[in-house]
């Protein structure tokens, strides 16, 4: 009941207090990457393959409810369904929605999947390479420094605070400090799990500017709601000049003798 309430209180009343529809109020963030189009295609097809034979089950269930109806068929019939035609039937009914949805969504994910996210930039482009690591209930991000190389005294360390520039694709490496935990870009469309002692990993492109939200998507303990984080997309320029700032900052800044800020891994190739 509570879960009802707070629904209708979100989507129905704040929405029209903000004068905002109910489509509008459930509609999917707003897609930034130039691969977030495969998976909102794929969820589109979903919903439309659901709504089908949720209509196709509706039509059916009144249309023999109202074909045998008591002024009809004022005597009951049971049956027990063992016929070798009403087991043809069902069989019929279950393999055709099994080869229009499962089939279906299968084969066009698996394909994306390999033919797409699989396959990862060649990192003697030029990329931009970040490792992450979650810890309860926040978000590191490491970017190498001028040499090119992570875990040095020169690296690019934010907290909670992820800025990427348009144009240029980015390979993240994820793991975890703690628990088990789940790095999500809801506009990216992208989502990898961090876990301890493994390596993740997730690449896209970025195609518009301005500042979306980050979020952790495995339950990790009691302030798992609080893990998030923002992600700044800039442009080349300024993502340029924020990165040489933030470089020279690092060689100022940075406590060598502090073992806990060294969290970096040797990065691994994905060629």
């Amino acid at each position: 009941m509570n879960l009802l309430l707070n629904f209708f209180m979100k989507y129905f009343v704040a929405g029209a207090q903000a004068n905002v529809s109910f489509f509008e109020a459930i509609k999917p963030p707003v897609d930034i990457s130039t691969t977030g189009h495969l998976i909102d295609s794929l969820f589109m097809l979903t919903t439309w393959l659901i709504l089908f034979f949720f209509v196709l089950v509706c039509l059916g269930l009144f249309g023999f409810s109202y074909l045998y109806s008591k002024k009809k068929h004022p005597k009951a019939h049971y049956t027990h369904g063992t016929s070798r035609k009403q087991i043809a039937i069902v069989a019929a009914i279950g393999a055709l929605v099994f080869i229009m949805v499962d089939m279906q969504i299968t084969t066009i994910s698996n394909r994306d999947f390999v033919n797409v996210f699989l396959k990862y930039p060649d990192e003697k482009e030029d990329i931009i390479r970040v490792e992450v690591l979650g810890q309860q209930w926040a978000w590191n991000f490491r970017y190498p420094g001028k040499d090119g190389i992570f875990n040095t005294e020169d690296d690019v360390v934010t907290l909670n605070d992820l800025r990427l520039p348009v144009g240029k694709k980015v390979i993240f490496q994820v793991t975890s400090k703690d628990v088990i935990h789940s790095l999500y870009f809801p506009n990216a469309r992208q989502k990898v799990d961090a876990m301890p002692g493994r390596i993740s990993r997730l690449w896209y492109e970025l195609t518009k500017p301005g500042l979306y939200d980050i979020a952790c998507a495995e339950m990790c303990g009691t302030f798992h709601y609080r893990m998030q984080a923002k992600l700044t997309v800039y442009t080349q320029e300024e993502y340029k000049t924020w990165m040489g700032e933030m470089q020279e900052r690092a060689l100022n800044v940075t406590e060598k003798d502090n073992a806990d800020i060294f969290w970096g891994w040797k990065w691994v190739a994905s060629n």
